[in-house]
C-alpha cells in the first residue's frame, strides 16, 4: 500500500465556534472490540452544531472529528461481516470520541447496525431518528384515527414530511404548514400546504383533530388554537423556540392534551417500525427529504441548517 493510499481525509474542529478544517491523516488501524468503516454518508445535525458551538453537555478534547451519526462499508470487524453496509451511532461518536465527518472511523462494534443490502448510504445514516419518532407521534402517543383531521408543522422536515406521510397513511386528512414560502412545494402529497404565518381554520379547512408540532415557539402557540375540545398535540420539536406562554384559563377551555414525544424512552418500542419502513423508504413508497453535500461544502450544509433554509436532513457525501 503507498503513502497515499495509508491517508485518510477528515474533517477536524480545532476551536469551538469555528467550522472544522479538511485534513488528511493516517488510516485508522484495526483494534479489538472495534470495527473500521469506510464513511460513505454522515449527517450534519442540530446536535453537531451545538457541539461545534460548544454549547452542549458534552464536549471533546481538541481537535476532533465531529458526526454523531453516519454509514459506511465494514473494512475490518471481529463481529460485522466484511463489505457490510453499517449505520453508525452511540457510544459517544461525535462526543466523546472521534465521529463520522471523517473517510474512515473506527468505532466501537456496539455503535455499528447492519443495514439491509442495496440500502441508499444516506439513508441508512438518516432514517432512524425521524422514521421511529414519526411513527411514535401518529400512532401510540397521538393515535390518529381514520377521518380525523391532522396539522404538522414544520412539514418539509424530515420528521414532519414523515408524518404527514404517515398520518394521511391513517386515514387521516392532513394540513402541513411550514415556515417559508420556498418550501411549500416540499410538503409531501396528499396534505394542504400553508404558511404558518398564515395559520388559520379558514386557510386549513377548519379545526383540527390532532396538531403534530416539530417545531414549537410561537408556531405551537398559534398552532394549539386550531386543535378542537378534546383533541392531542403531539409535541417534538423546538428549533423555532424552546419556550411559549399560554393563558392557563384559555389552555383549561380549550381542553387539549398536550402529549410529549420522548423517544429516549421510545427508541425500543419503534425500532421494529422504524426498520419496516426503511423498506418502503429504499422503494420510494415512502420519502424522505434531505439535501447531500460534498465534504469541502461542510460550510455551505451548516449555514444552511443554522438559517432554518435546509429542506429535510443534511448528508455529508464522504465517497
Amino acid at each position: 500500500m503507498s503513502k497515499n493510499e495509508r491517508l485518510s481525509r477528515a474533517l477536524l474542529l480545532e476551536e469551538f465556534g469555528t467550522l472544522p478544517k479538511p485534513v488528511a491523516r493516517t488510516l485508522p488501524t484495526p483494534a479489538p472490540g472495534h470495527t473500521l468503516v469506510r464513511v460513505q454518508a454522515a449527517t450534519v445535525a442540530h446536535l453537531d452544531l451545538n457541539i461545534l458551538d460548544g454549547k452542549f453537555g458534552i464536549l471533546p478534547e481538541l481537535p476532533f472529528v465531529p458526526g454523531t451519526q453516519g454509514s459506511g462499508t465494514v473494512l475490518a470487524s471481529d463481529a460485522h461481516p466484511e463489505g457490510a453496509l453499517v449505520r453508525l451511532r452511540g457510544e459517544g461518536l461525535g462526543l466523546s470520541r472521534d465521529g463520522t465527518w471523517a473517510q474512515h472511523a473506527l468505532v466501537p462494534d456496539s455503535a455499528v447496525e447492519v443495514m439491509p443490502e442495496g440500502t441508499d448510504p444516506a439513508l441508512a445514516g438518516i432514517y432512524s431518528s425521524p422514521v421511529g419518532t414519526a411513527w411514535a407521534a401518529v400512532h401510540p402517543i397521538a393515535r390518529v384515527r381514520p377521518g380525523e383531521r391532522v396539522l404538522v408543522t414544520g412539514a418539509s422536515g424530515a420528521v414532519g414530511a414523515m408524518a404527514v406521510q404517515l398520518a394521511a397513511r391513517a386515514g387521516a386528512e392532513v394540513a402541513g404548514a411550514v415556515g417559508r414560502p420556498a418550501k411549500l412545494p416540499h410538503v409531501p402529497a396528499p396534505a394542504t400546504p400553508v404558511l404558518a404565518s398564515e395559520l388559520s381554520e379558514d386557510a386549513i379547512g377548519g379545526p383540527v383533530d390532532v396538531l403534530i408540532d416539530t417545531v414549537g415557539g410561537t408556531i405551537l402557540r398559534d398552532a394549539l388554537k386550531l386543535v378542537r375540545p378534546r383533541g392531542r398535540a403531539a409535541l417534538l420539536g423546538y428549533t423555532a423556540g424552546r419556550e411559549f406562554t399560554m393563558d392557563l384559563a384559555d389552555f383549561f377551555l380549550a381542553d387539549v392534551s398536550l402529549l410529549p414525544v420522548n423517544m429516549i424512552s421510545r427508541g425500543e418500542e419503534v425500532a421494529g417500525e422504524a426498520a419496516r419502513l426503511l423498506t418502503e423508504l429504499s422503494s420510494g413508497v415512502l420519502s424522505l427529504p434531505f439535501e447531500r453535500y460534498a465534504m469541502d461544502s461542510v460550510g455551505e450544509a451548516v449555514k444552511r441548517l443554522r438559517a432554518g433554509e435546509a429542506i429535510g436532513k443534511i448528508v455529508l457525501d464522504l465517497t
